[in-house]
């Protein structure tokens, strides 16, 4: 009798032992959605040794219609614990761990550190940056997947093999798009089989590189086109300046704010990211004190400029020719209100604020105060 391996380890480049690197290997799908369900039935069924599912919801009726681990009695319970019963029920041999909450920058890295590759089937900008940045951090290569309407996108990220070129979702999209800007399925609509495509190629890359089956020495974005049936290649740069927004470390990490999306509010970060923001691009990023004259304690850093927030129109000429710019005040009202202005002045550039403002920073000896 044939075990169900037994196709696809004729393949060549798969053979036995593939097939044992996919058993020993452990993939973390993060969202059991539109684009999880059919990756992890796949990934299952391929024989990967170790899955781990990230999802907080409950599943809803809309979600019925492309979500295919999921039947009318699974209404109201939560995604991971019915994707998990029913992987266990058609392949019992797979080792499952369920995770039933959201990703967040305080809790990524653990979750992250137990496993080999990531399957992103997020359906936000909020987490694609944040796995992206976790990812890149701690040294995960990652499968993107995203759909819009009728077309879909699949990426490899952080391909850290010999011979390849490893670029990150920063090279492809180096800032999220302006809040609203791109609706998401709940207001564009789904038509069930493209994000069954799109899951189904992400398995598929995941399973590549398992395999070792594939060295892309230029890495692409392949688009999917489903009104058309066509597919199309669009290749990435790699492009060092984009590596400066990444956090420094894990602390740097989880005191990073992705809860704000361009455009959606204040960008805050920490004081620690900022610093080494300011650190990695010197002469391109400025920290933005917008305090008035004579407040104190005075930031020591040779990237500070003083432009007190009621100074702000008249002197605003002199950020031009920055890069980043990074606000802070006593408290983080006022660079809230710096940020507001500077966005519309400014709307192509990198514009962040300090979390707290320098109230934040009591700890720390970056003032000369605490010196």
């Amino acid at each position: 009798m044939m075990n169900r391996f037994e196709r696809q380890v004729k393949l060549p480049g798969i053979g036995r032992e593939g097939q044992q690197k996919l058993q020993q290997a452990k993939v973390l799908v993060i969202g059991a959605g539109g684009l999880g369900c059919p990756a992890l039935l796949y990934l299952a069924a391929a024989g990967v040794g170790t899955l781990g599912i990230v999802d907080g919801d409950i599943v809803d009726a809309s979600n019925l219609n492309r979500q295919i681990l999921f039947g009318a009695n699974d209404v109201g319970k939560p995604k991971t614990a019915c994707a998990a019963a029913m992987l266990r029920k058609k392949y019992p041999d797979v080792h499952l761990i369920s995770y039933s909450f959201y990703l967040r920058a305080e809790n990524i890295t653990e979750v992250l550190q137990d496993f080999d590759i990531v399957l992103d089937g997020s359906d936000n900008f909020e987490t694609r940056y944040l796995v992206n940045d976790a990812c890149m951090l701690m040294e995960k290569p990652f499968v993107m997947g995203a759909i819009y309407q009728f077309e879909g996108q699949i990426g490899l990220f952080n391909d850290r093999r010999e011979e390849c070129t490893s670029v990150q979702y920063r090279d492809l999209y180096p800032e999220p798009p302006p809040a609203g800007q791109i609706p998401d399925c709940n207001q564009s609509g789904v038509l069930g089989v493209l994000p069954g495509i799109i899951g189904t190629l992400q398995a598929t890359e995941v399973i590549k590189y398992i395999c070792d089956l594939d060295k892309p020495k230029s890495p692409t974005l392949l688009i999917y086109n489903m009104l058309k049936q066509q597919f199309y290649h669009l290749e990435i740069t790699p492009n060092p300046e984009n590596s400066i927004k990444l956090p420094a470390n894990k602390e740097a990490l989880k005191n990073t704010d992705y809860s704000v999306i361009c455009g959606a509010g204040t960008e805050e970060i920490s004081w620690e990211y900022a610093l080494d923001i300011a650190k990695k691009s010197m002469g391109k990023t400025a920290l933005v004190d917008v305090r008035e004259y004579g407040e104190l304690p005075e930031l020591q850093n040779p990237n500070c400029i003083k432009l007190p927030l009621s100074n702000l129109e008249s002197q605003v000429k002199e950020l031009q020719n920055l890069q980043n710019l990074i606000i802070f005040c006593q408290s983080g009202i006022r660079s809230q209100k710096a940020y507001k202005r500077l966005r519309e002045i400014y709307p192509y550039k990198t514009i962040l604020s300090i979390k707290g403002g320098i109230n934040a920073a009591a700890s720390t000896k970056i003032f000369k105060d605490n010196a």
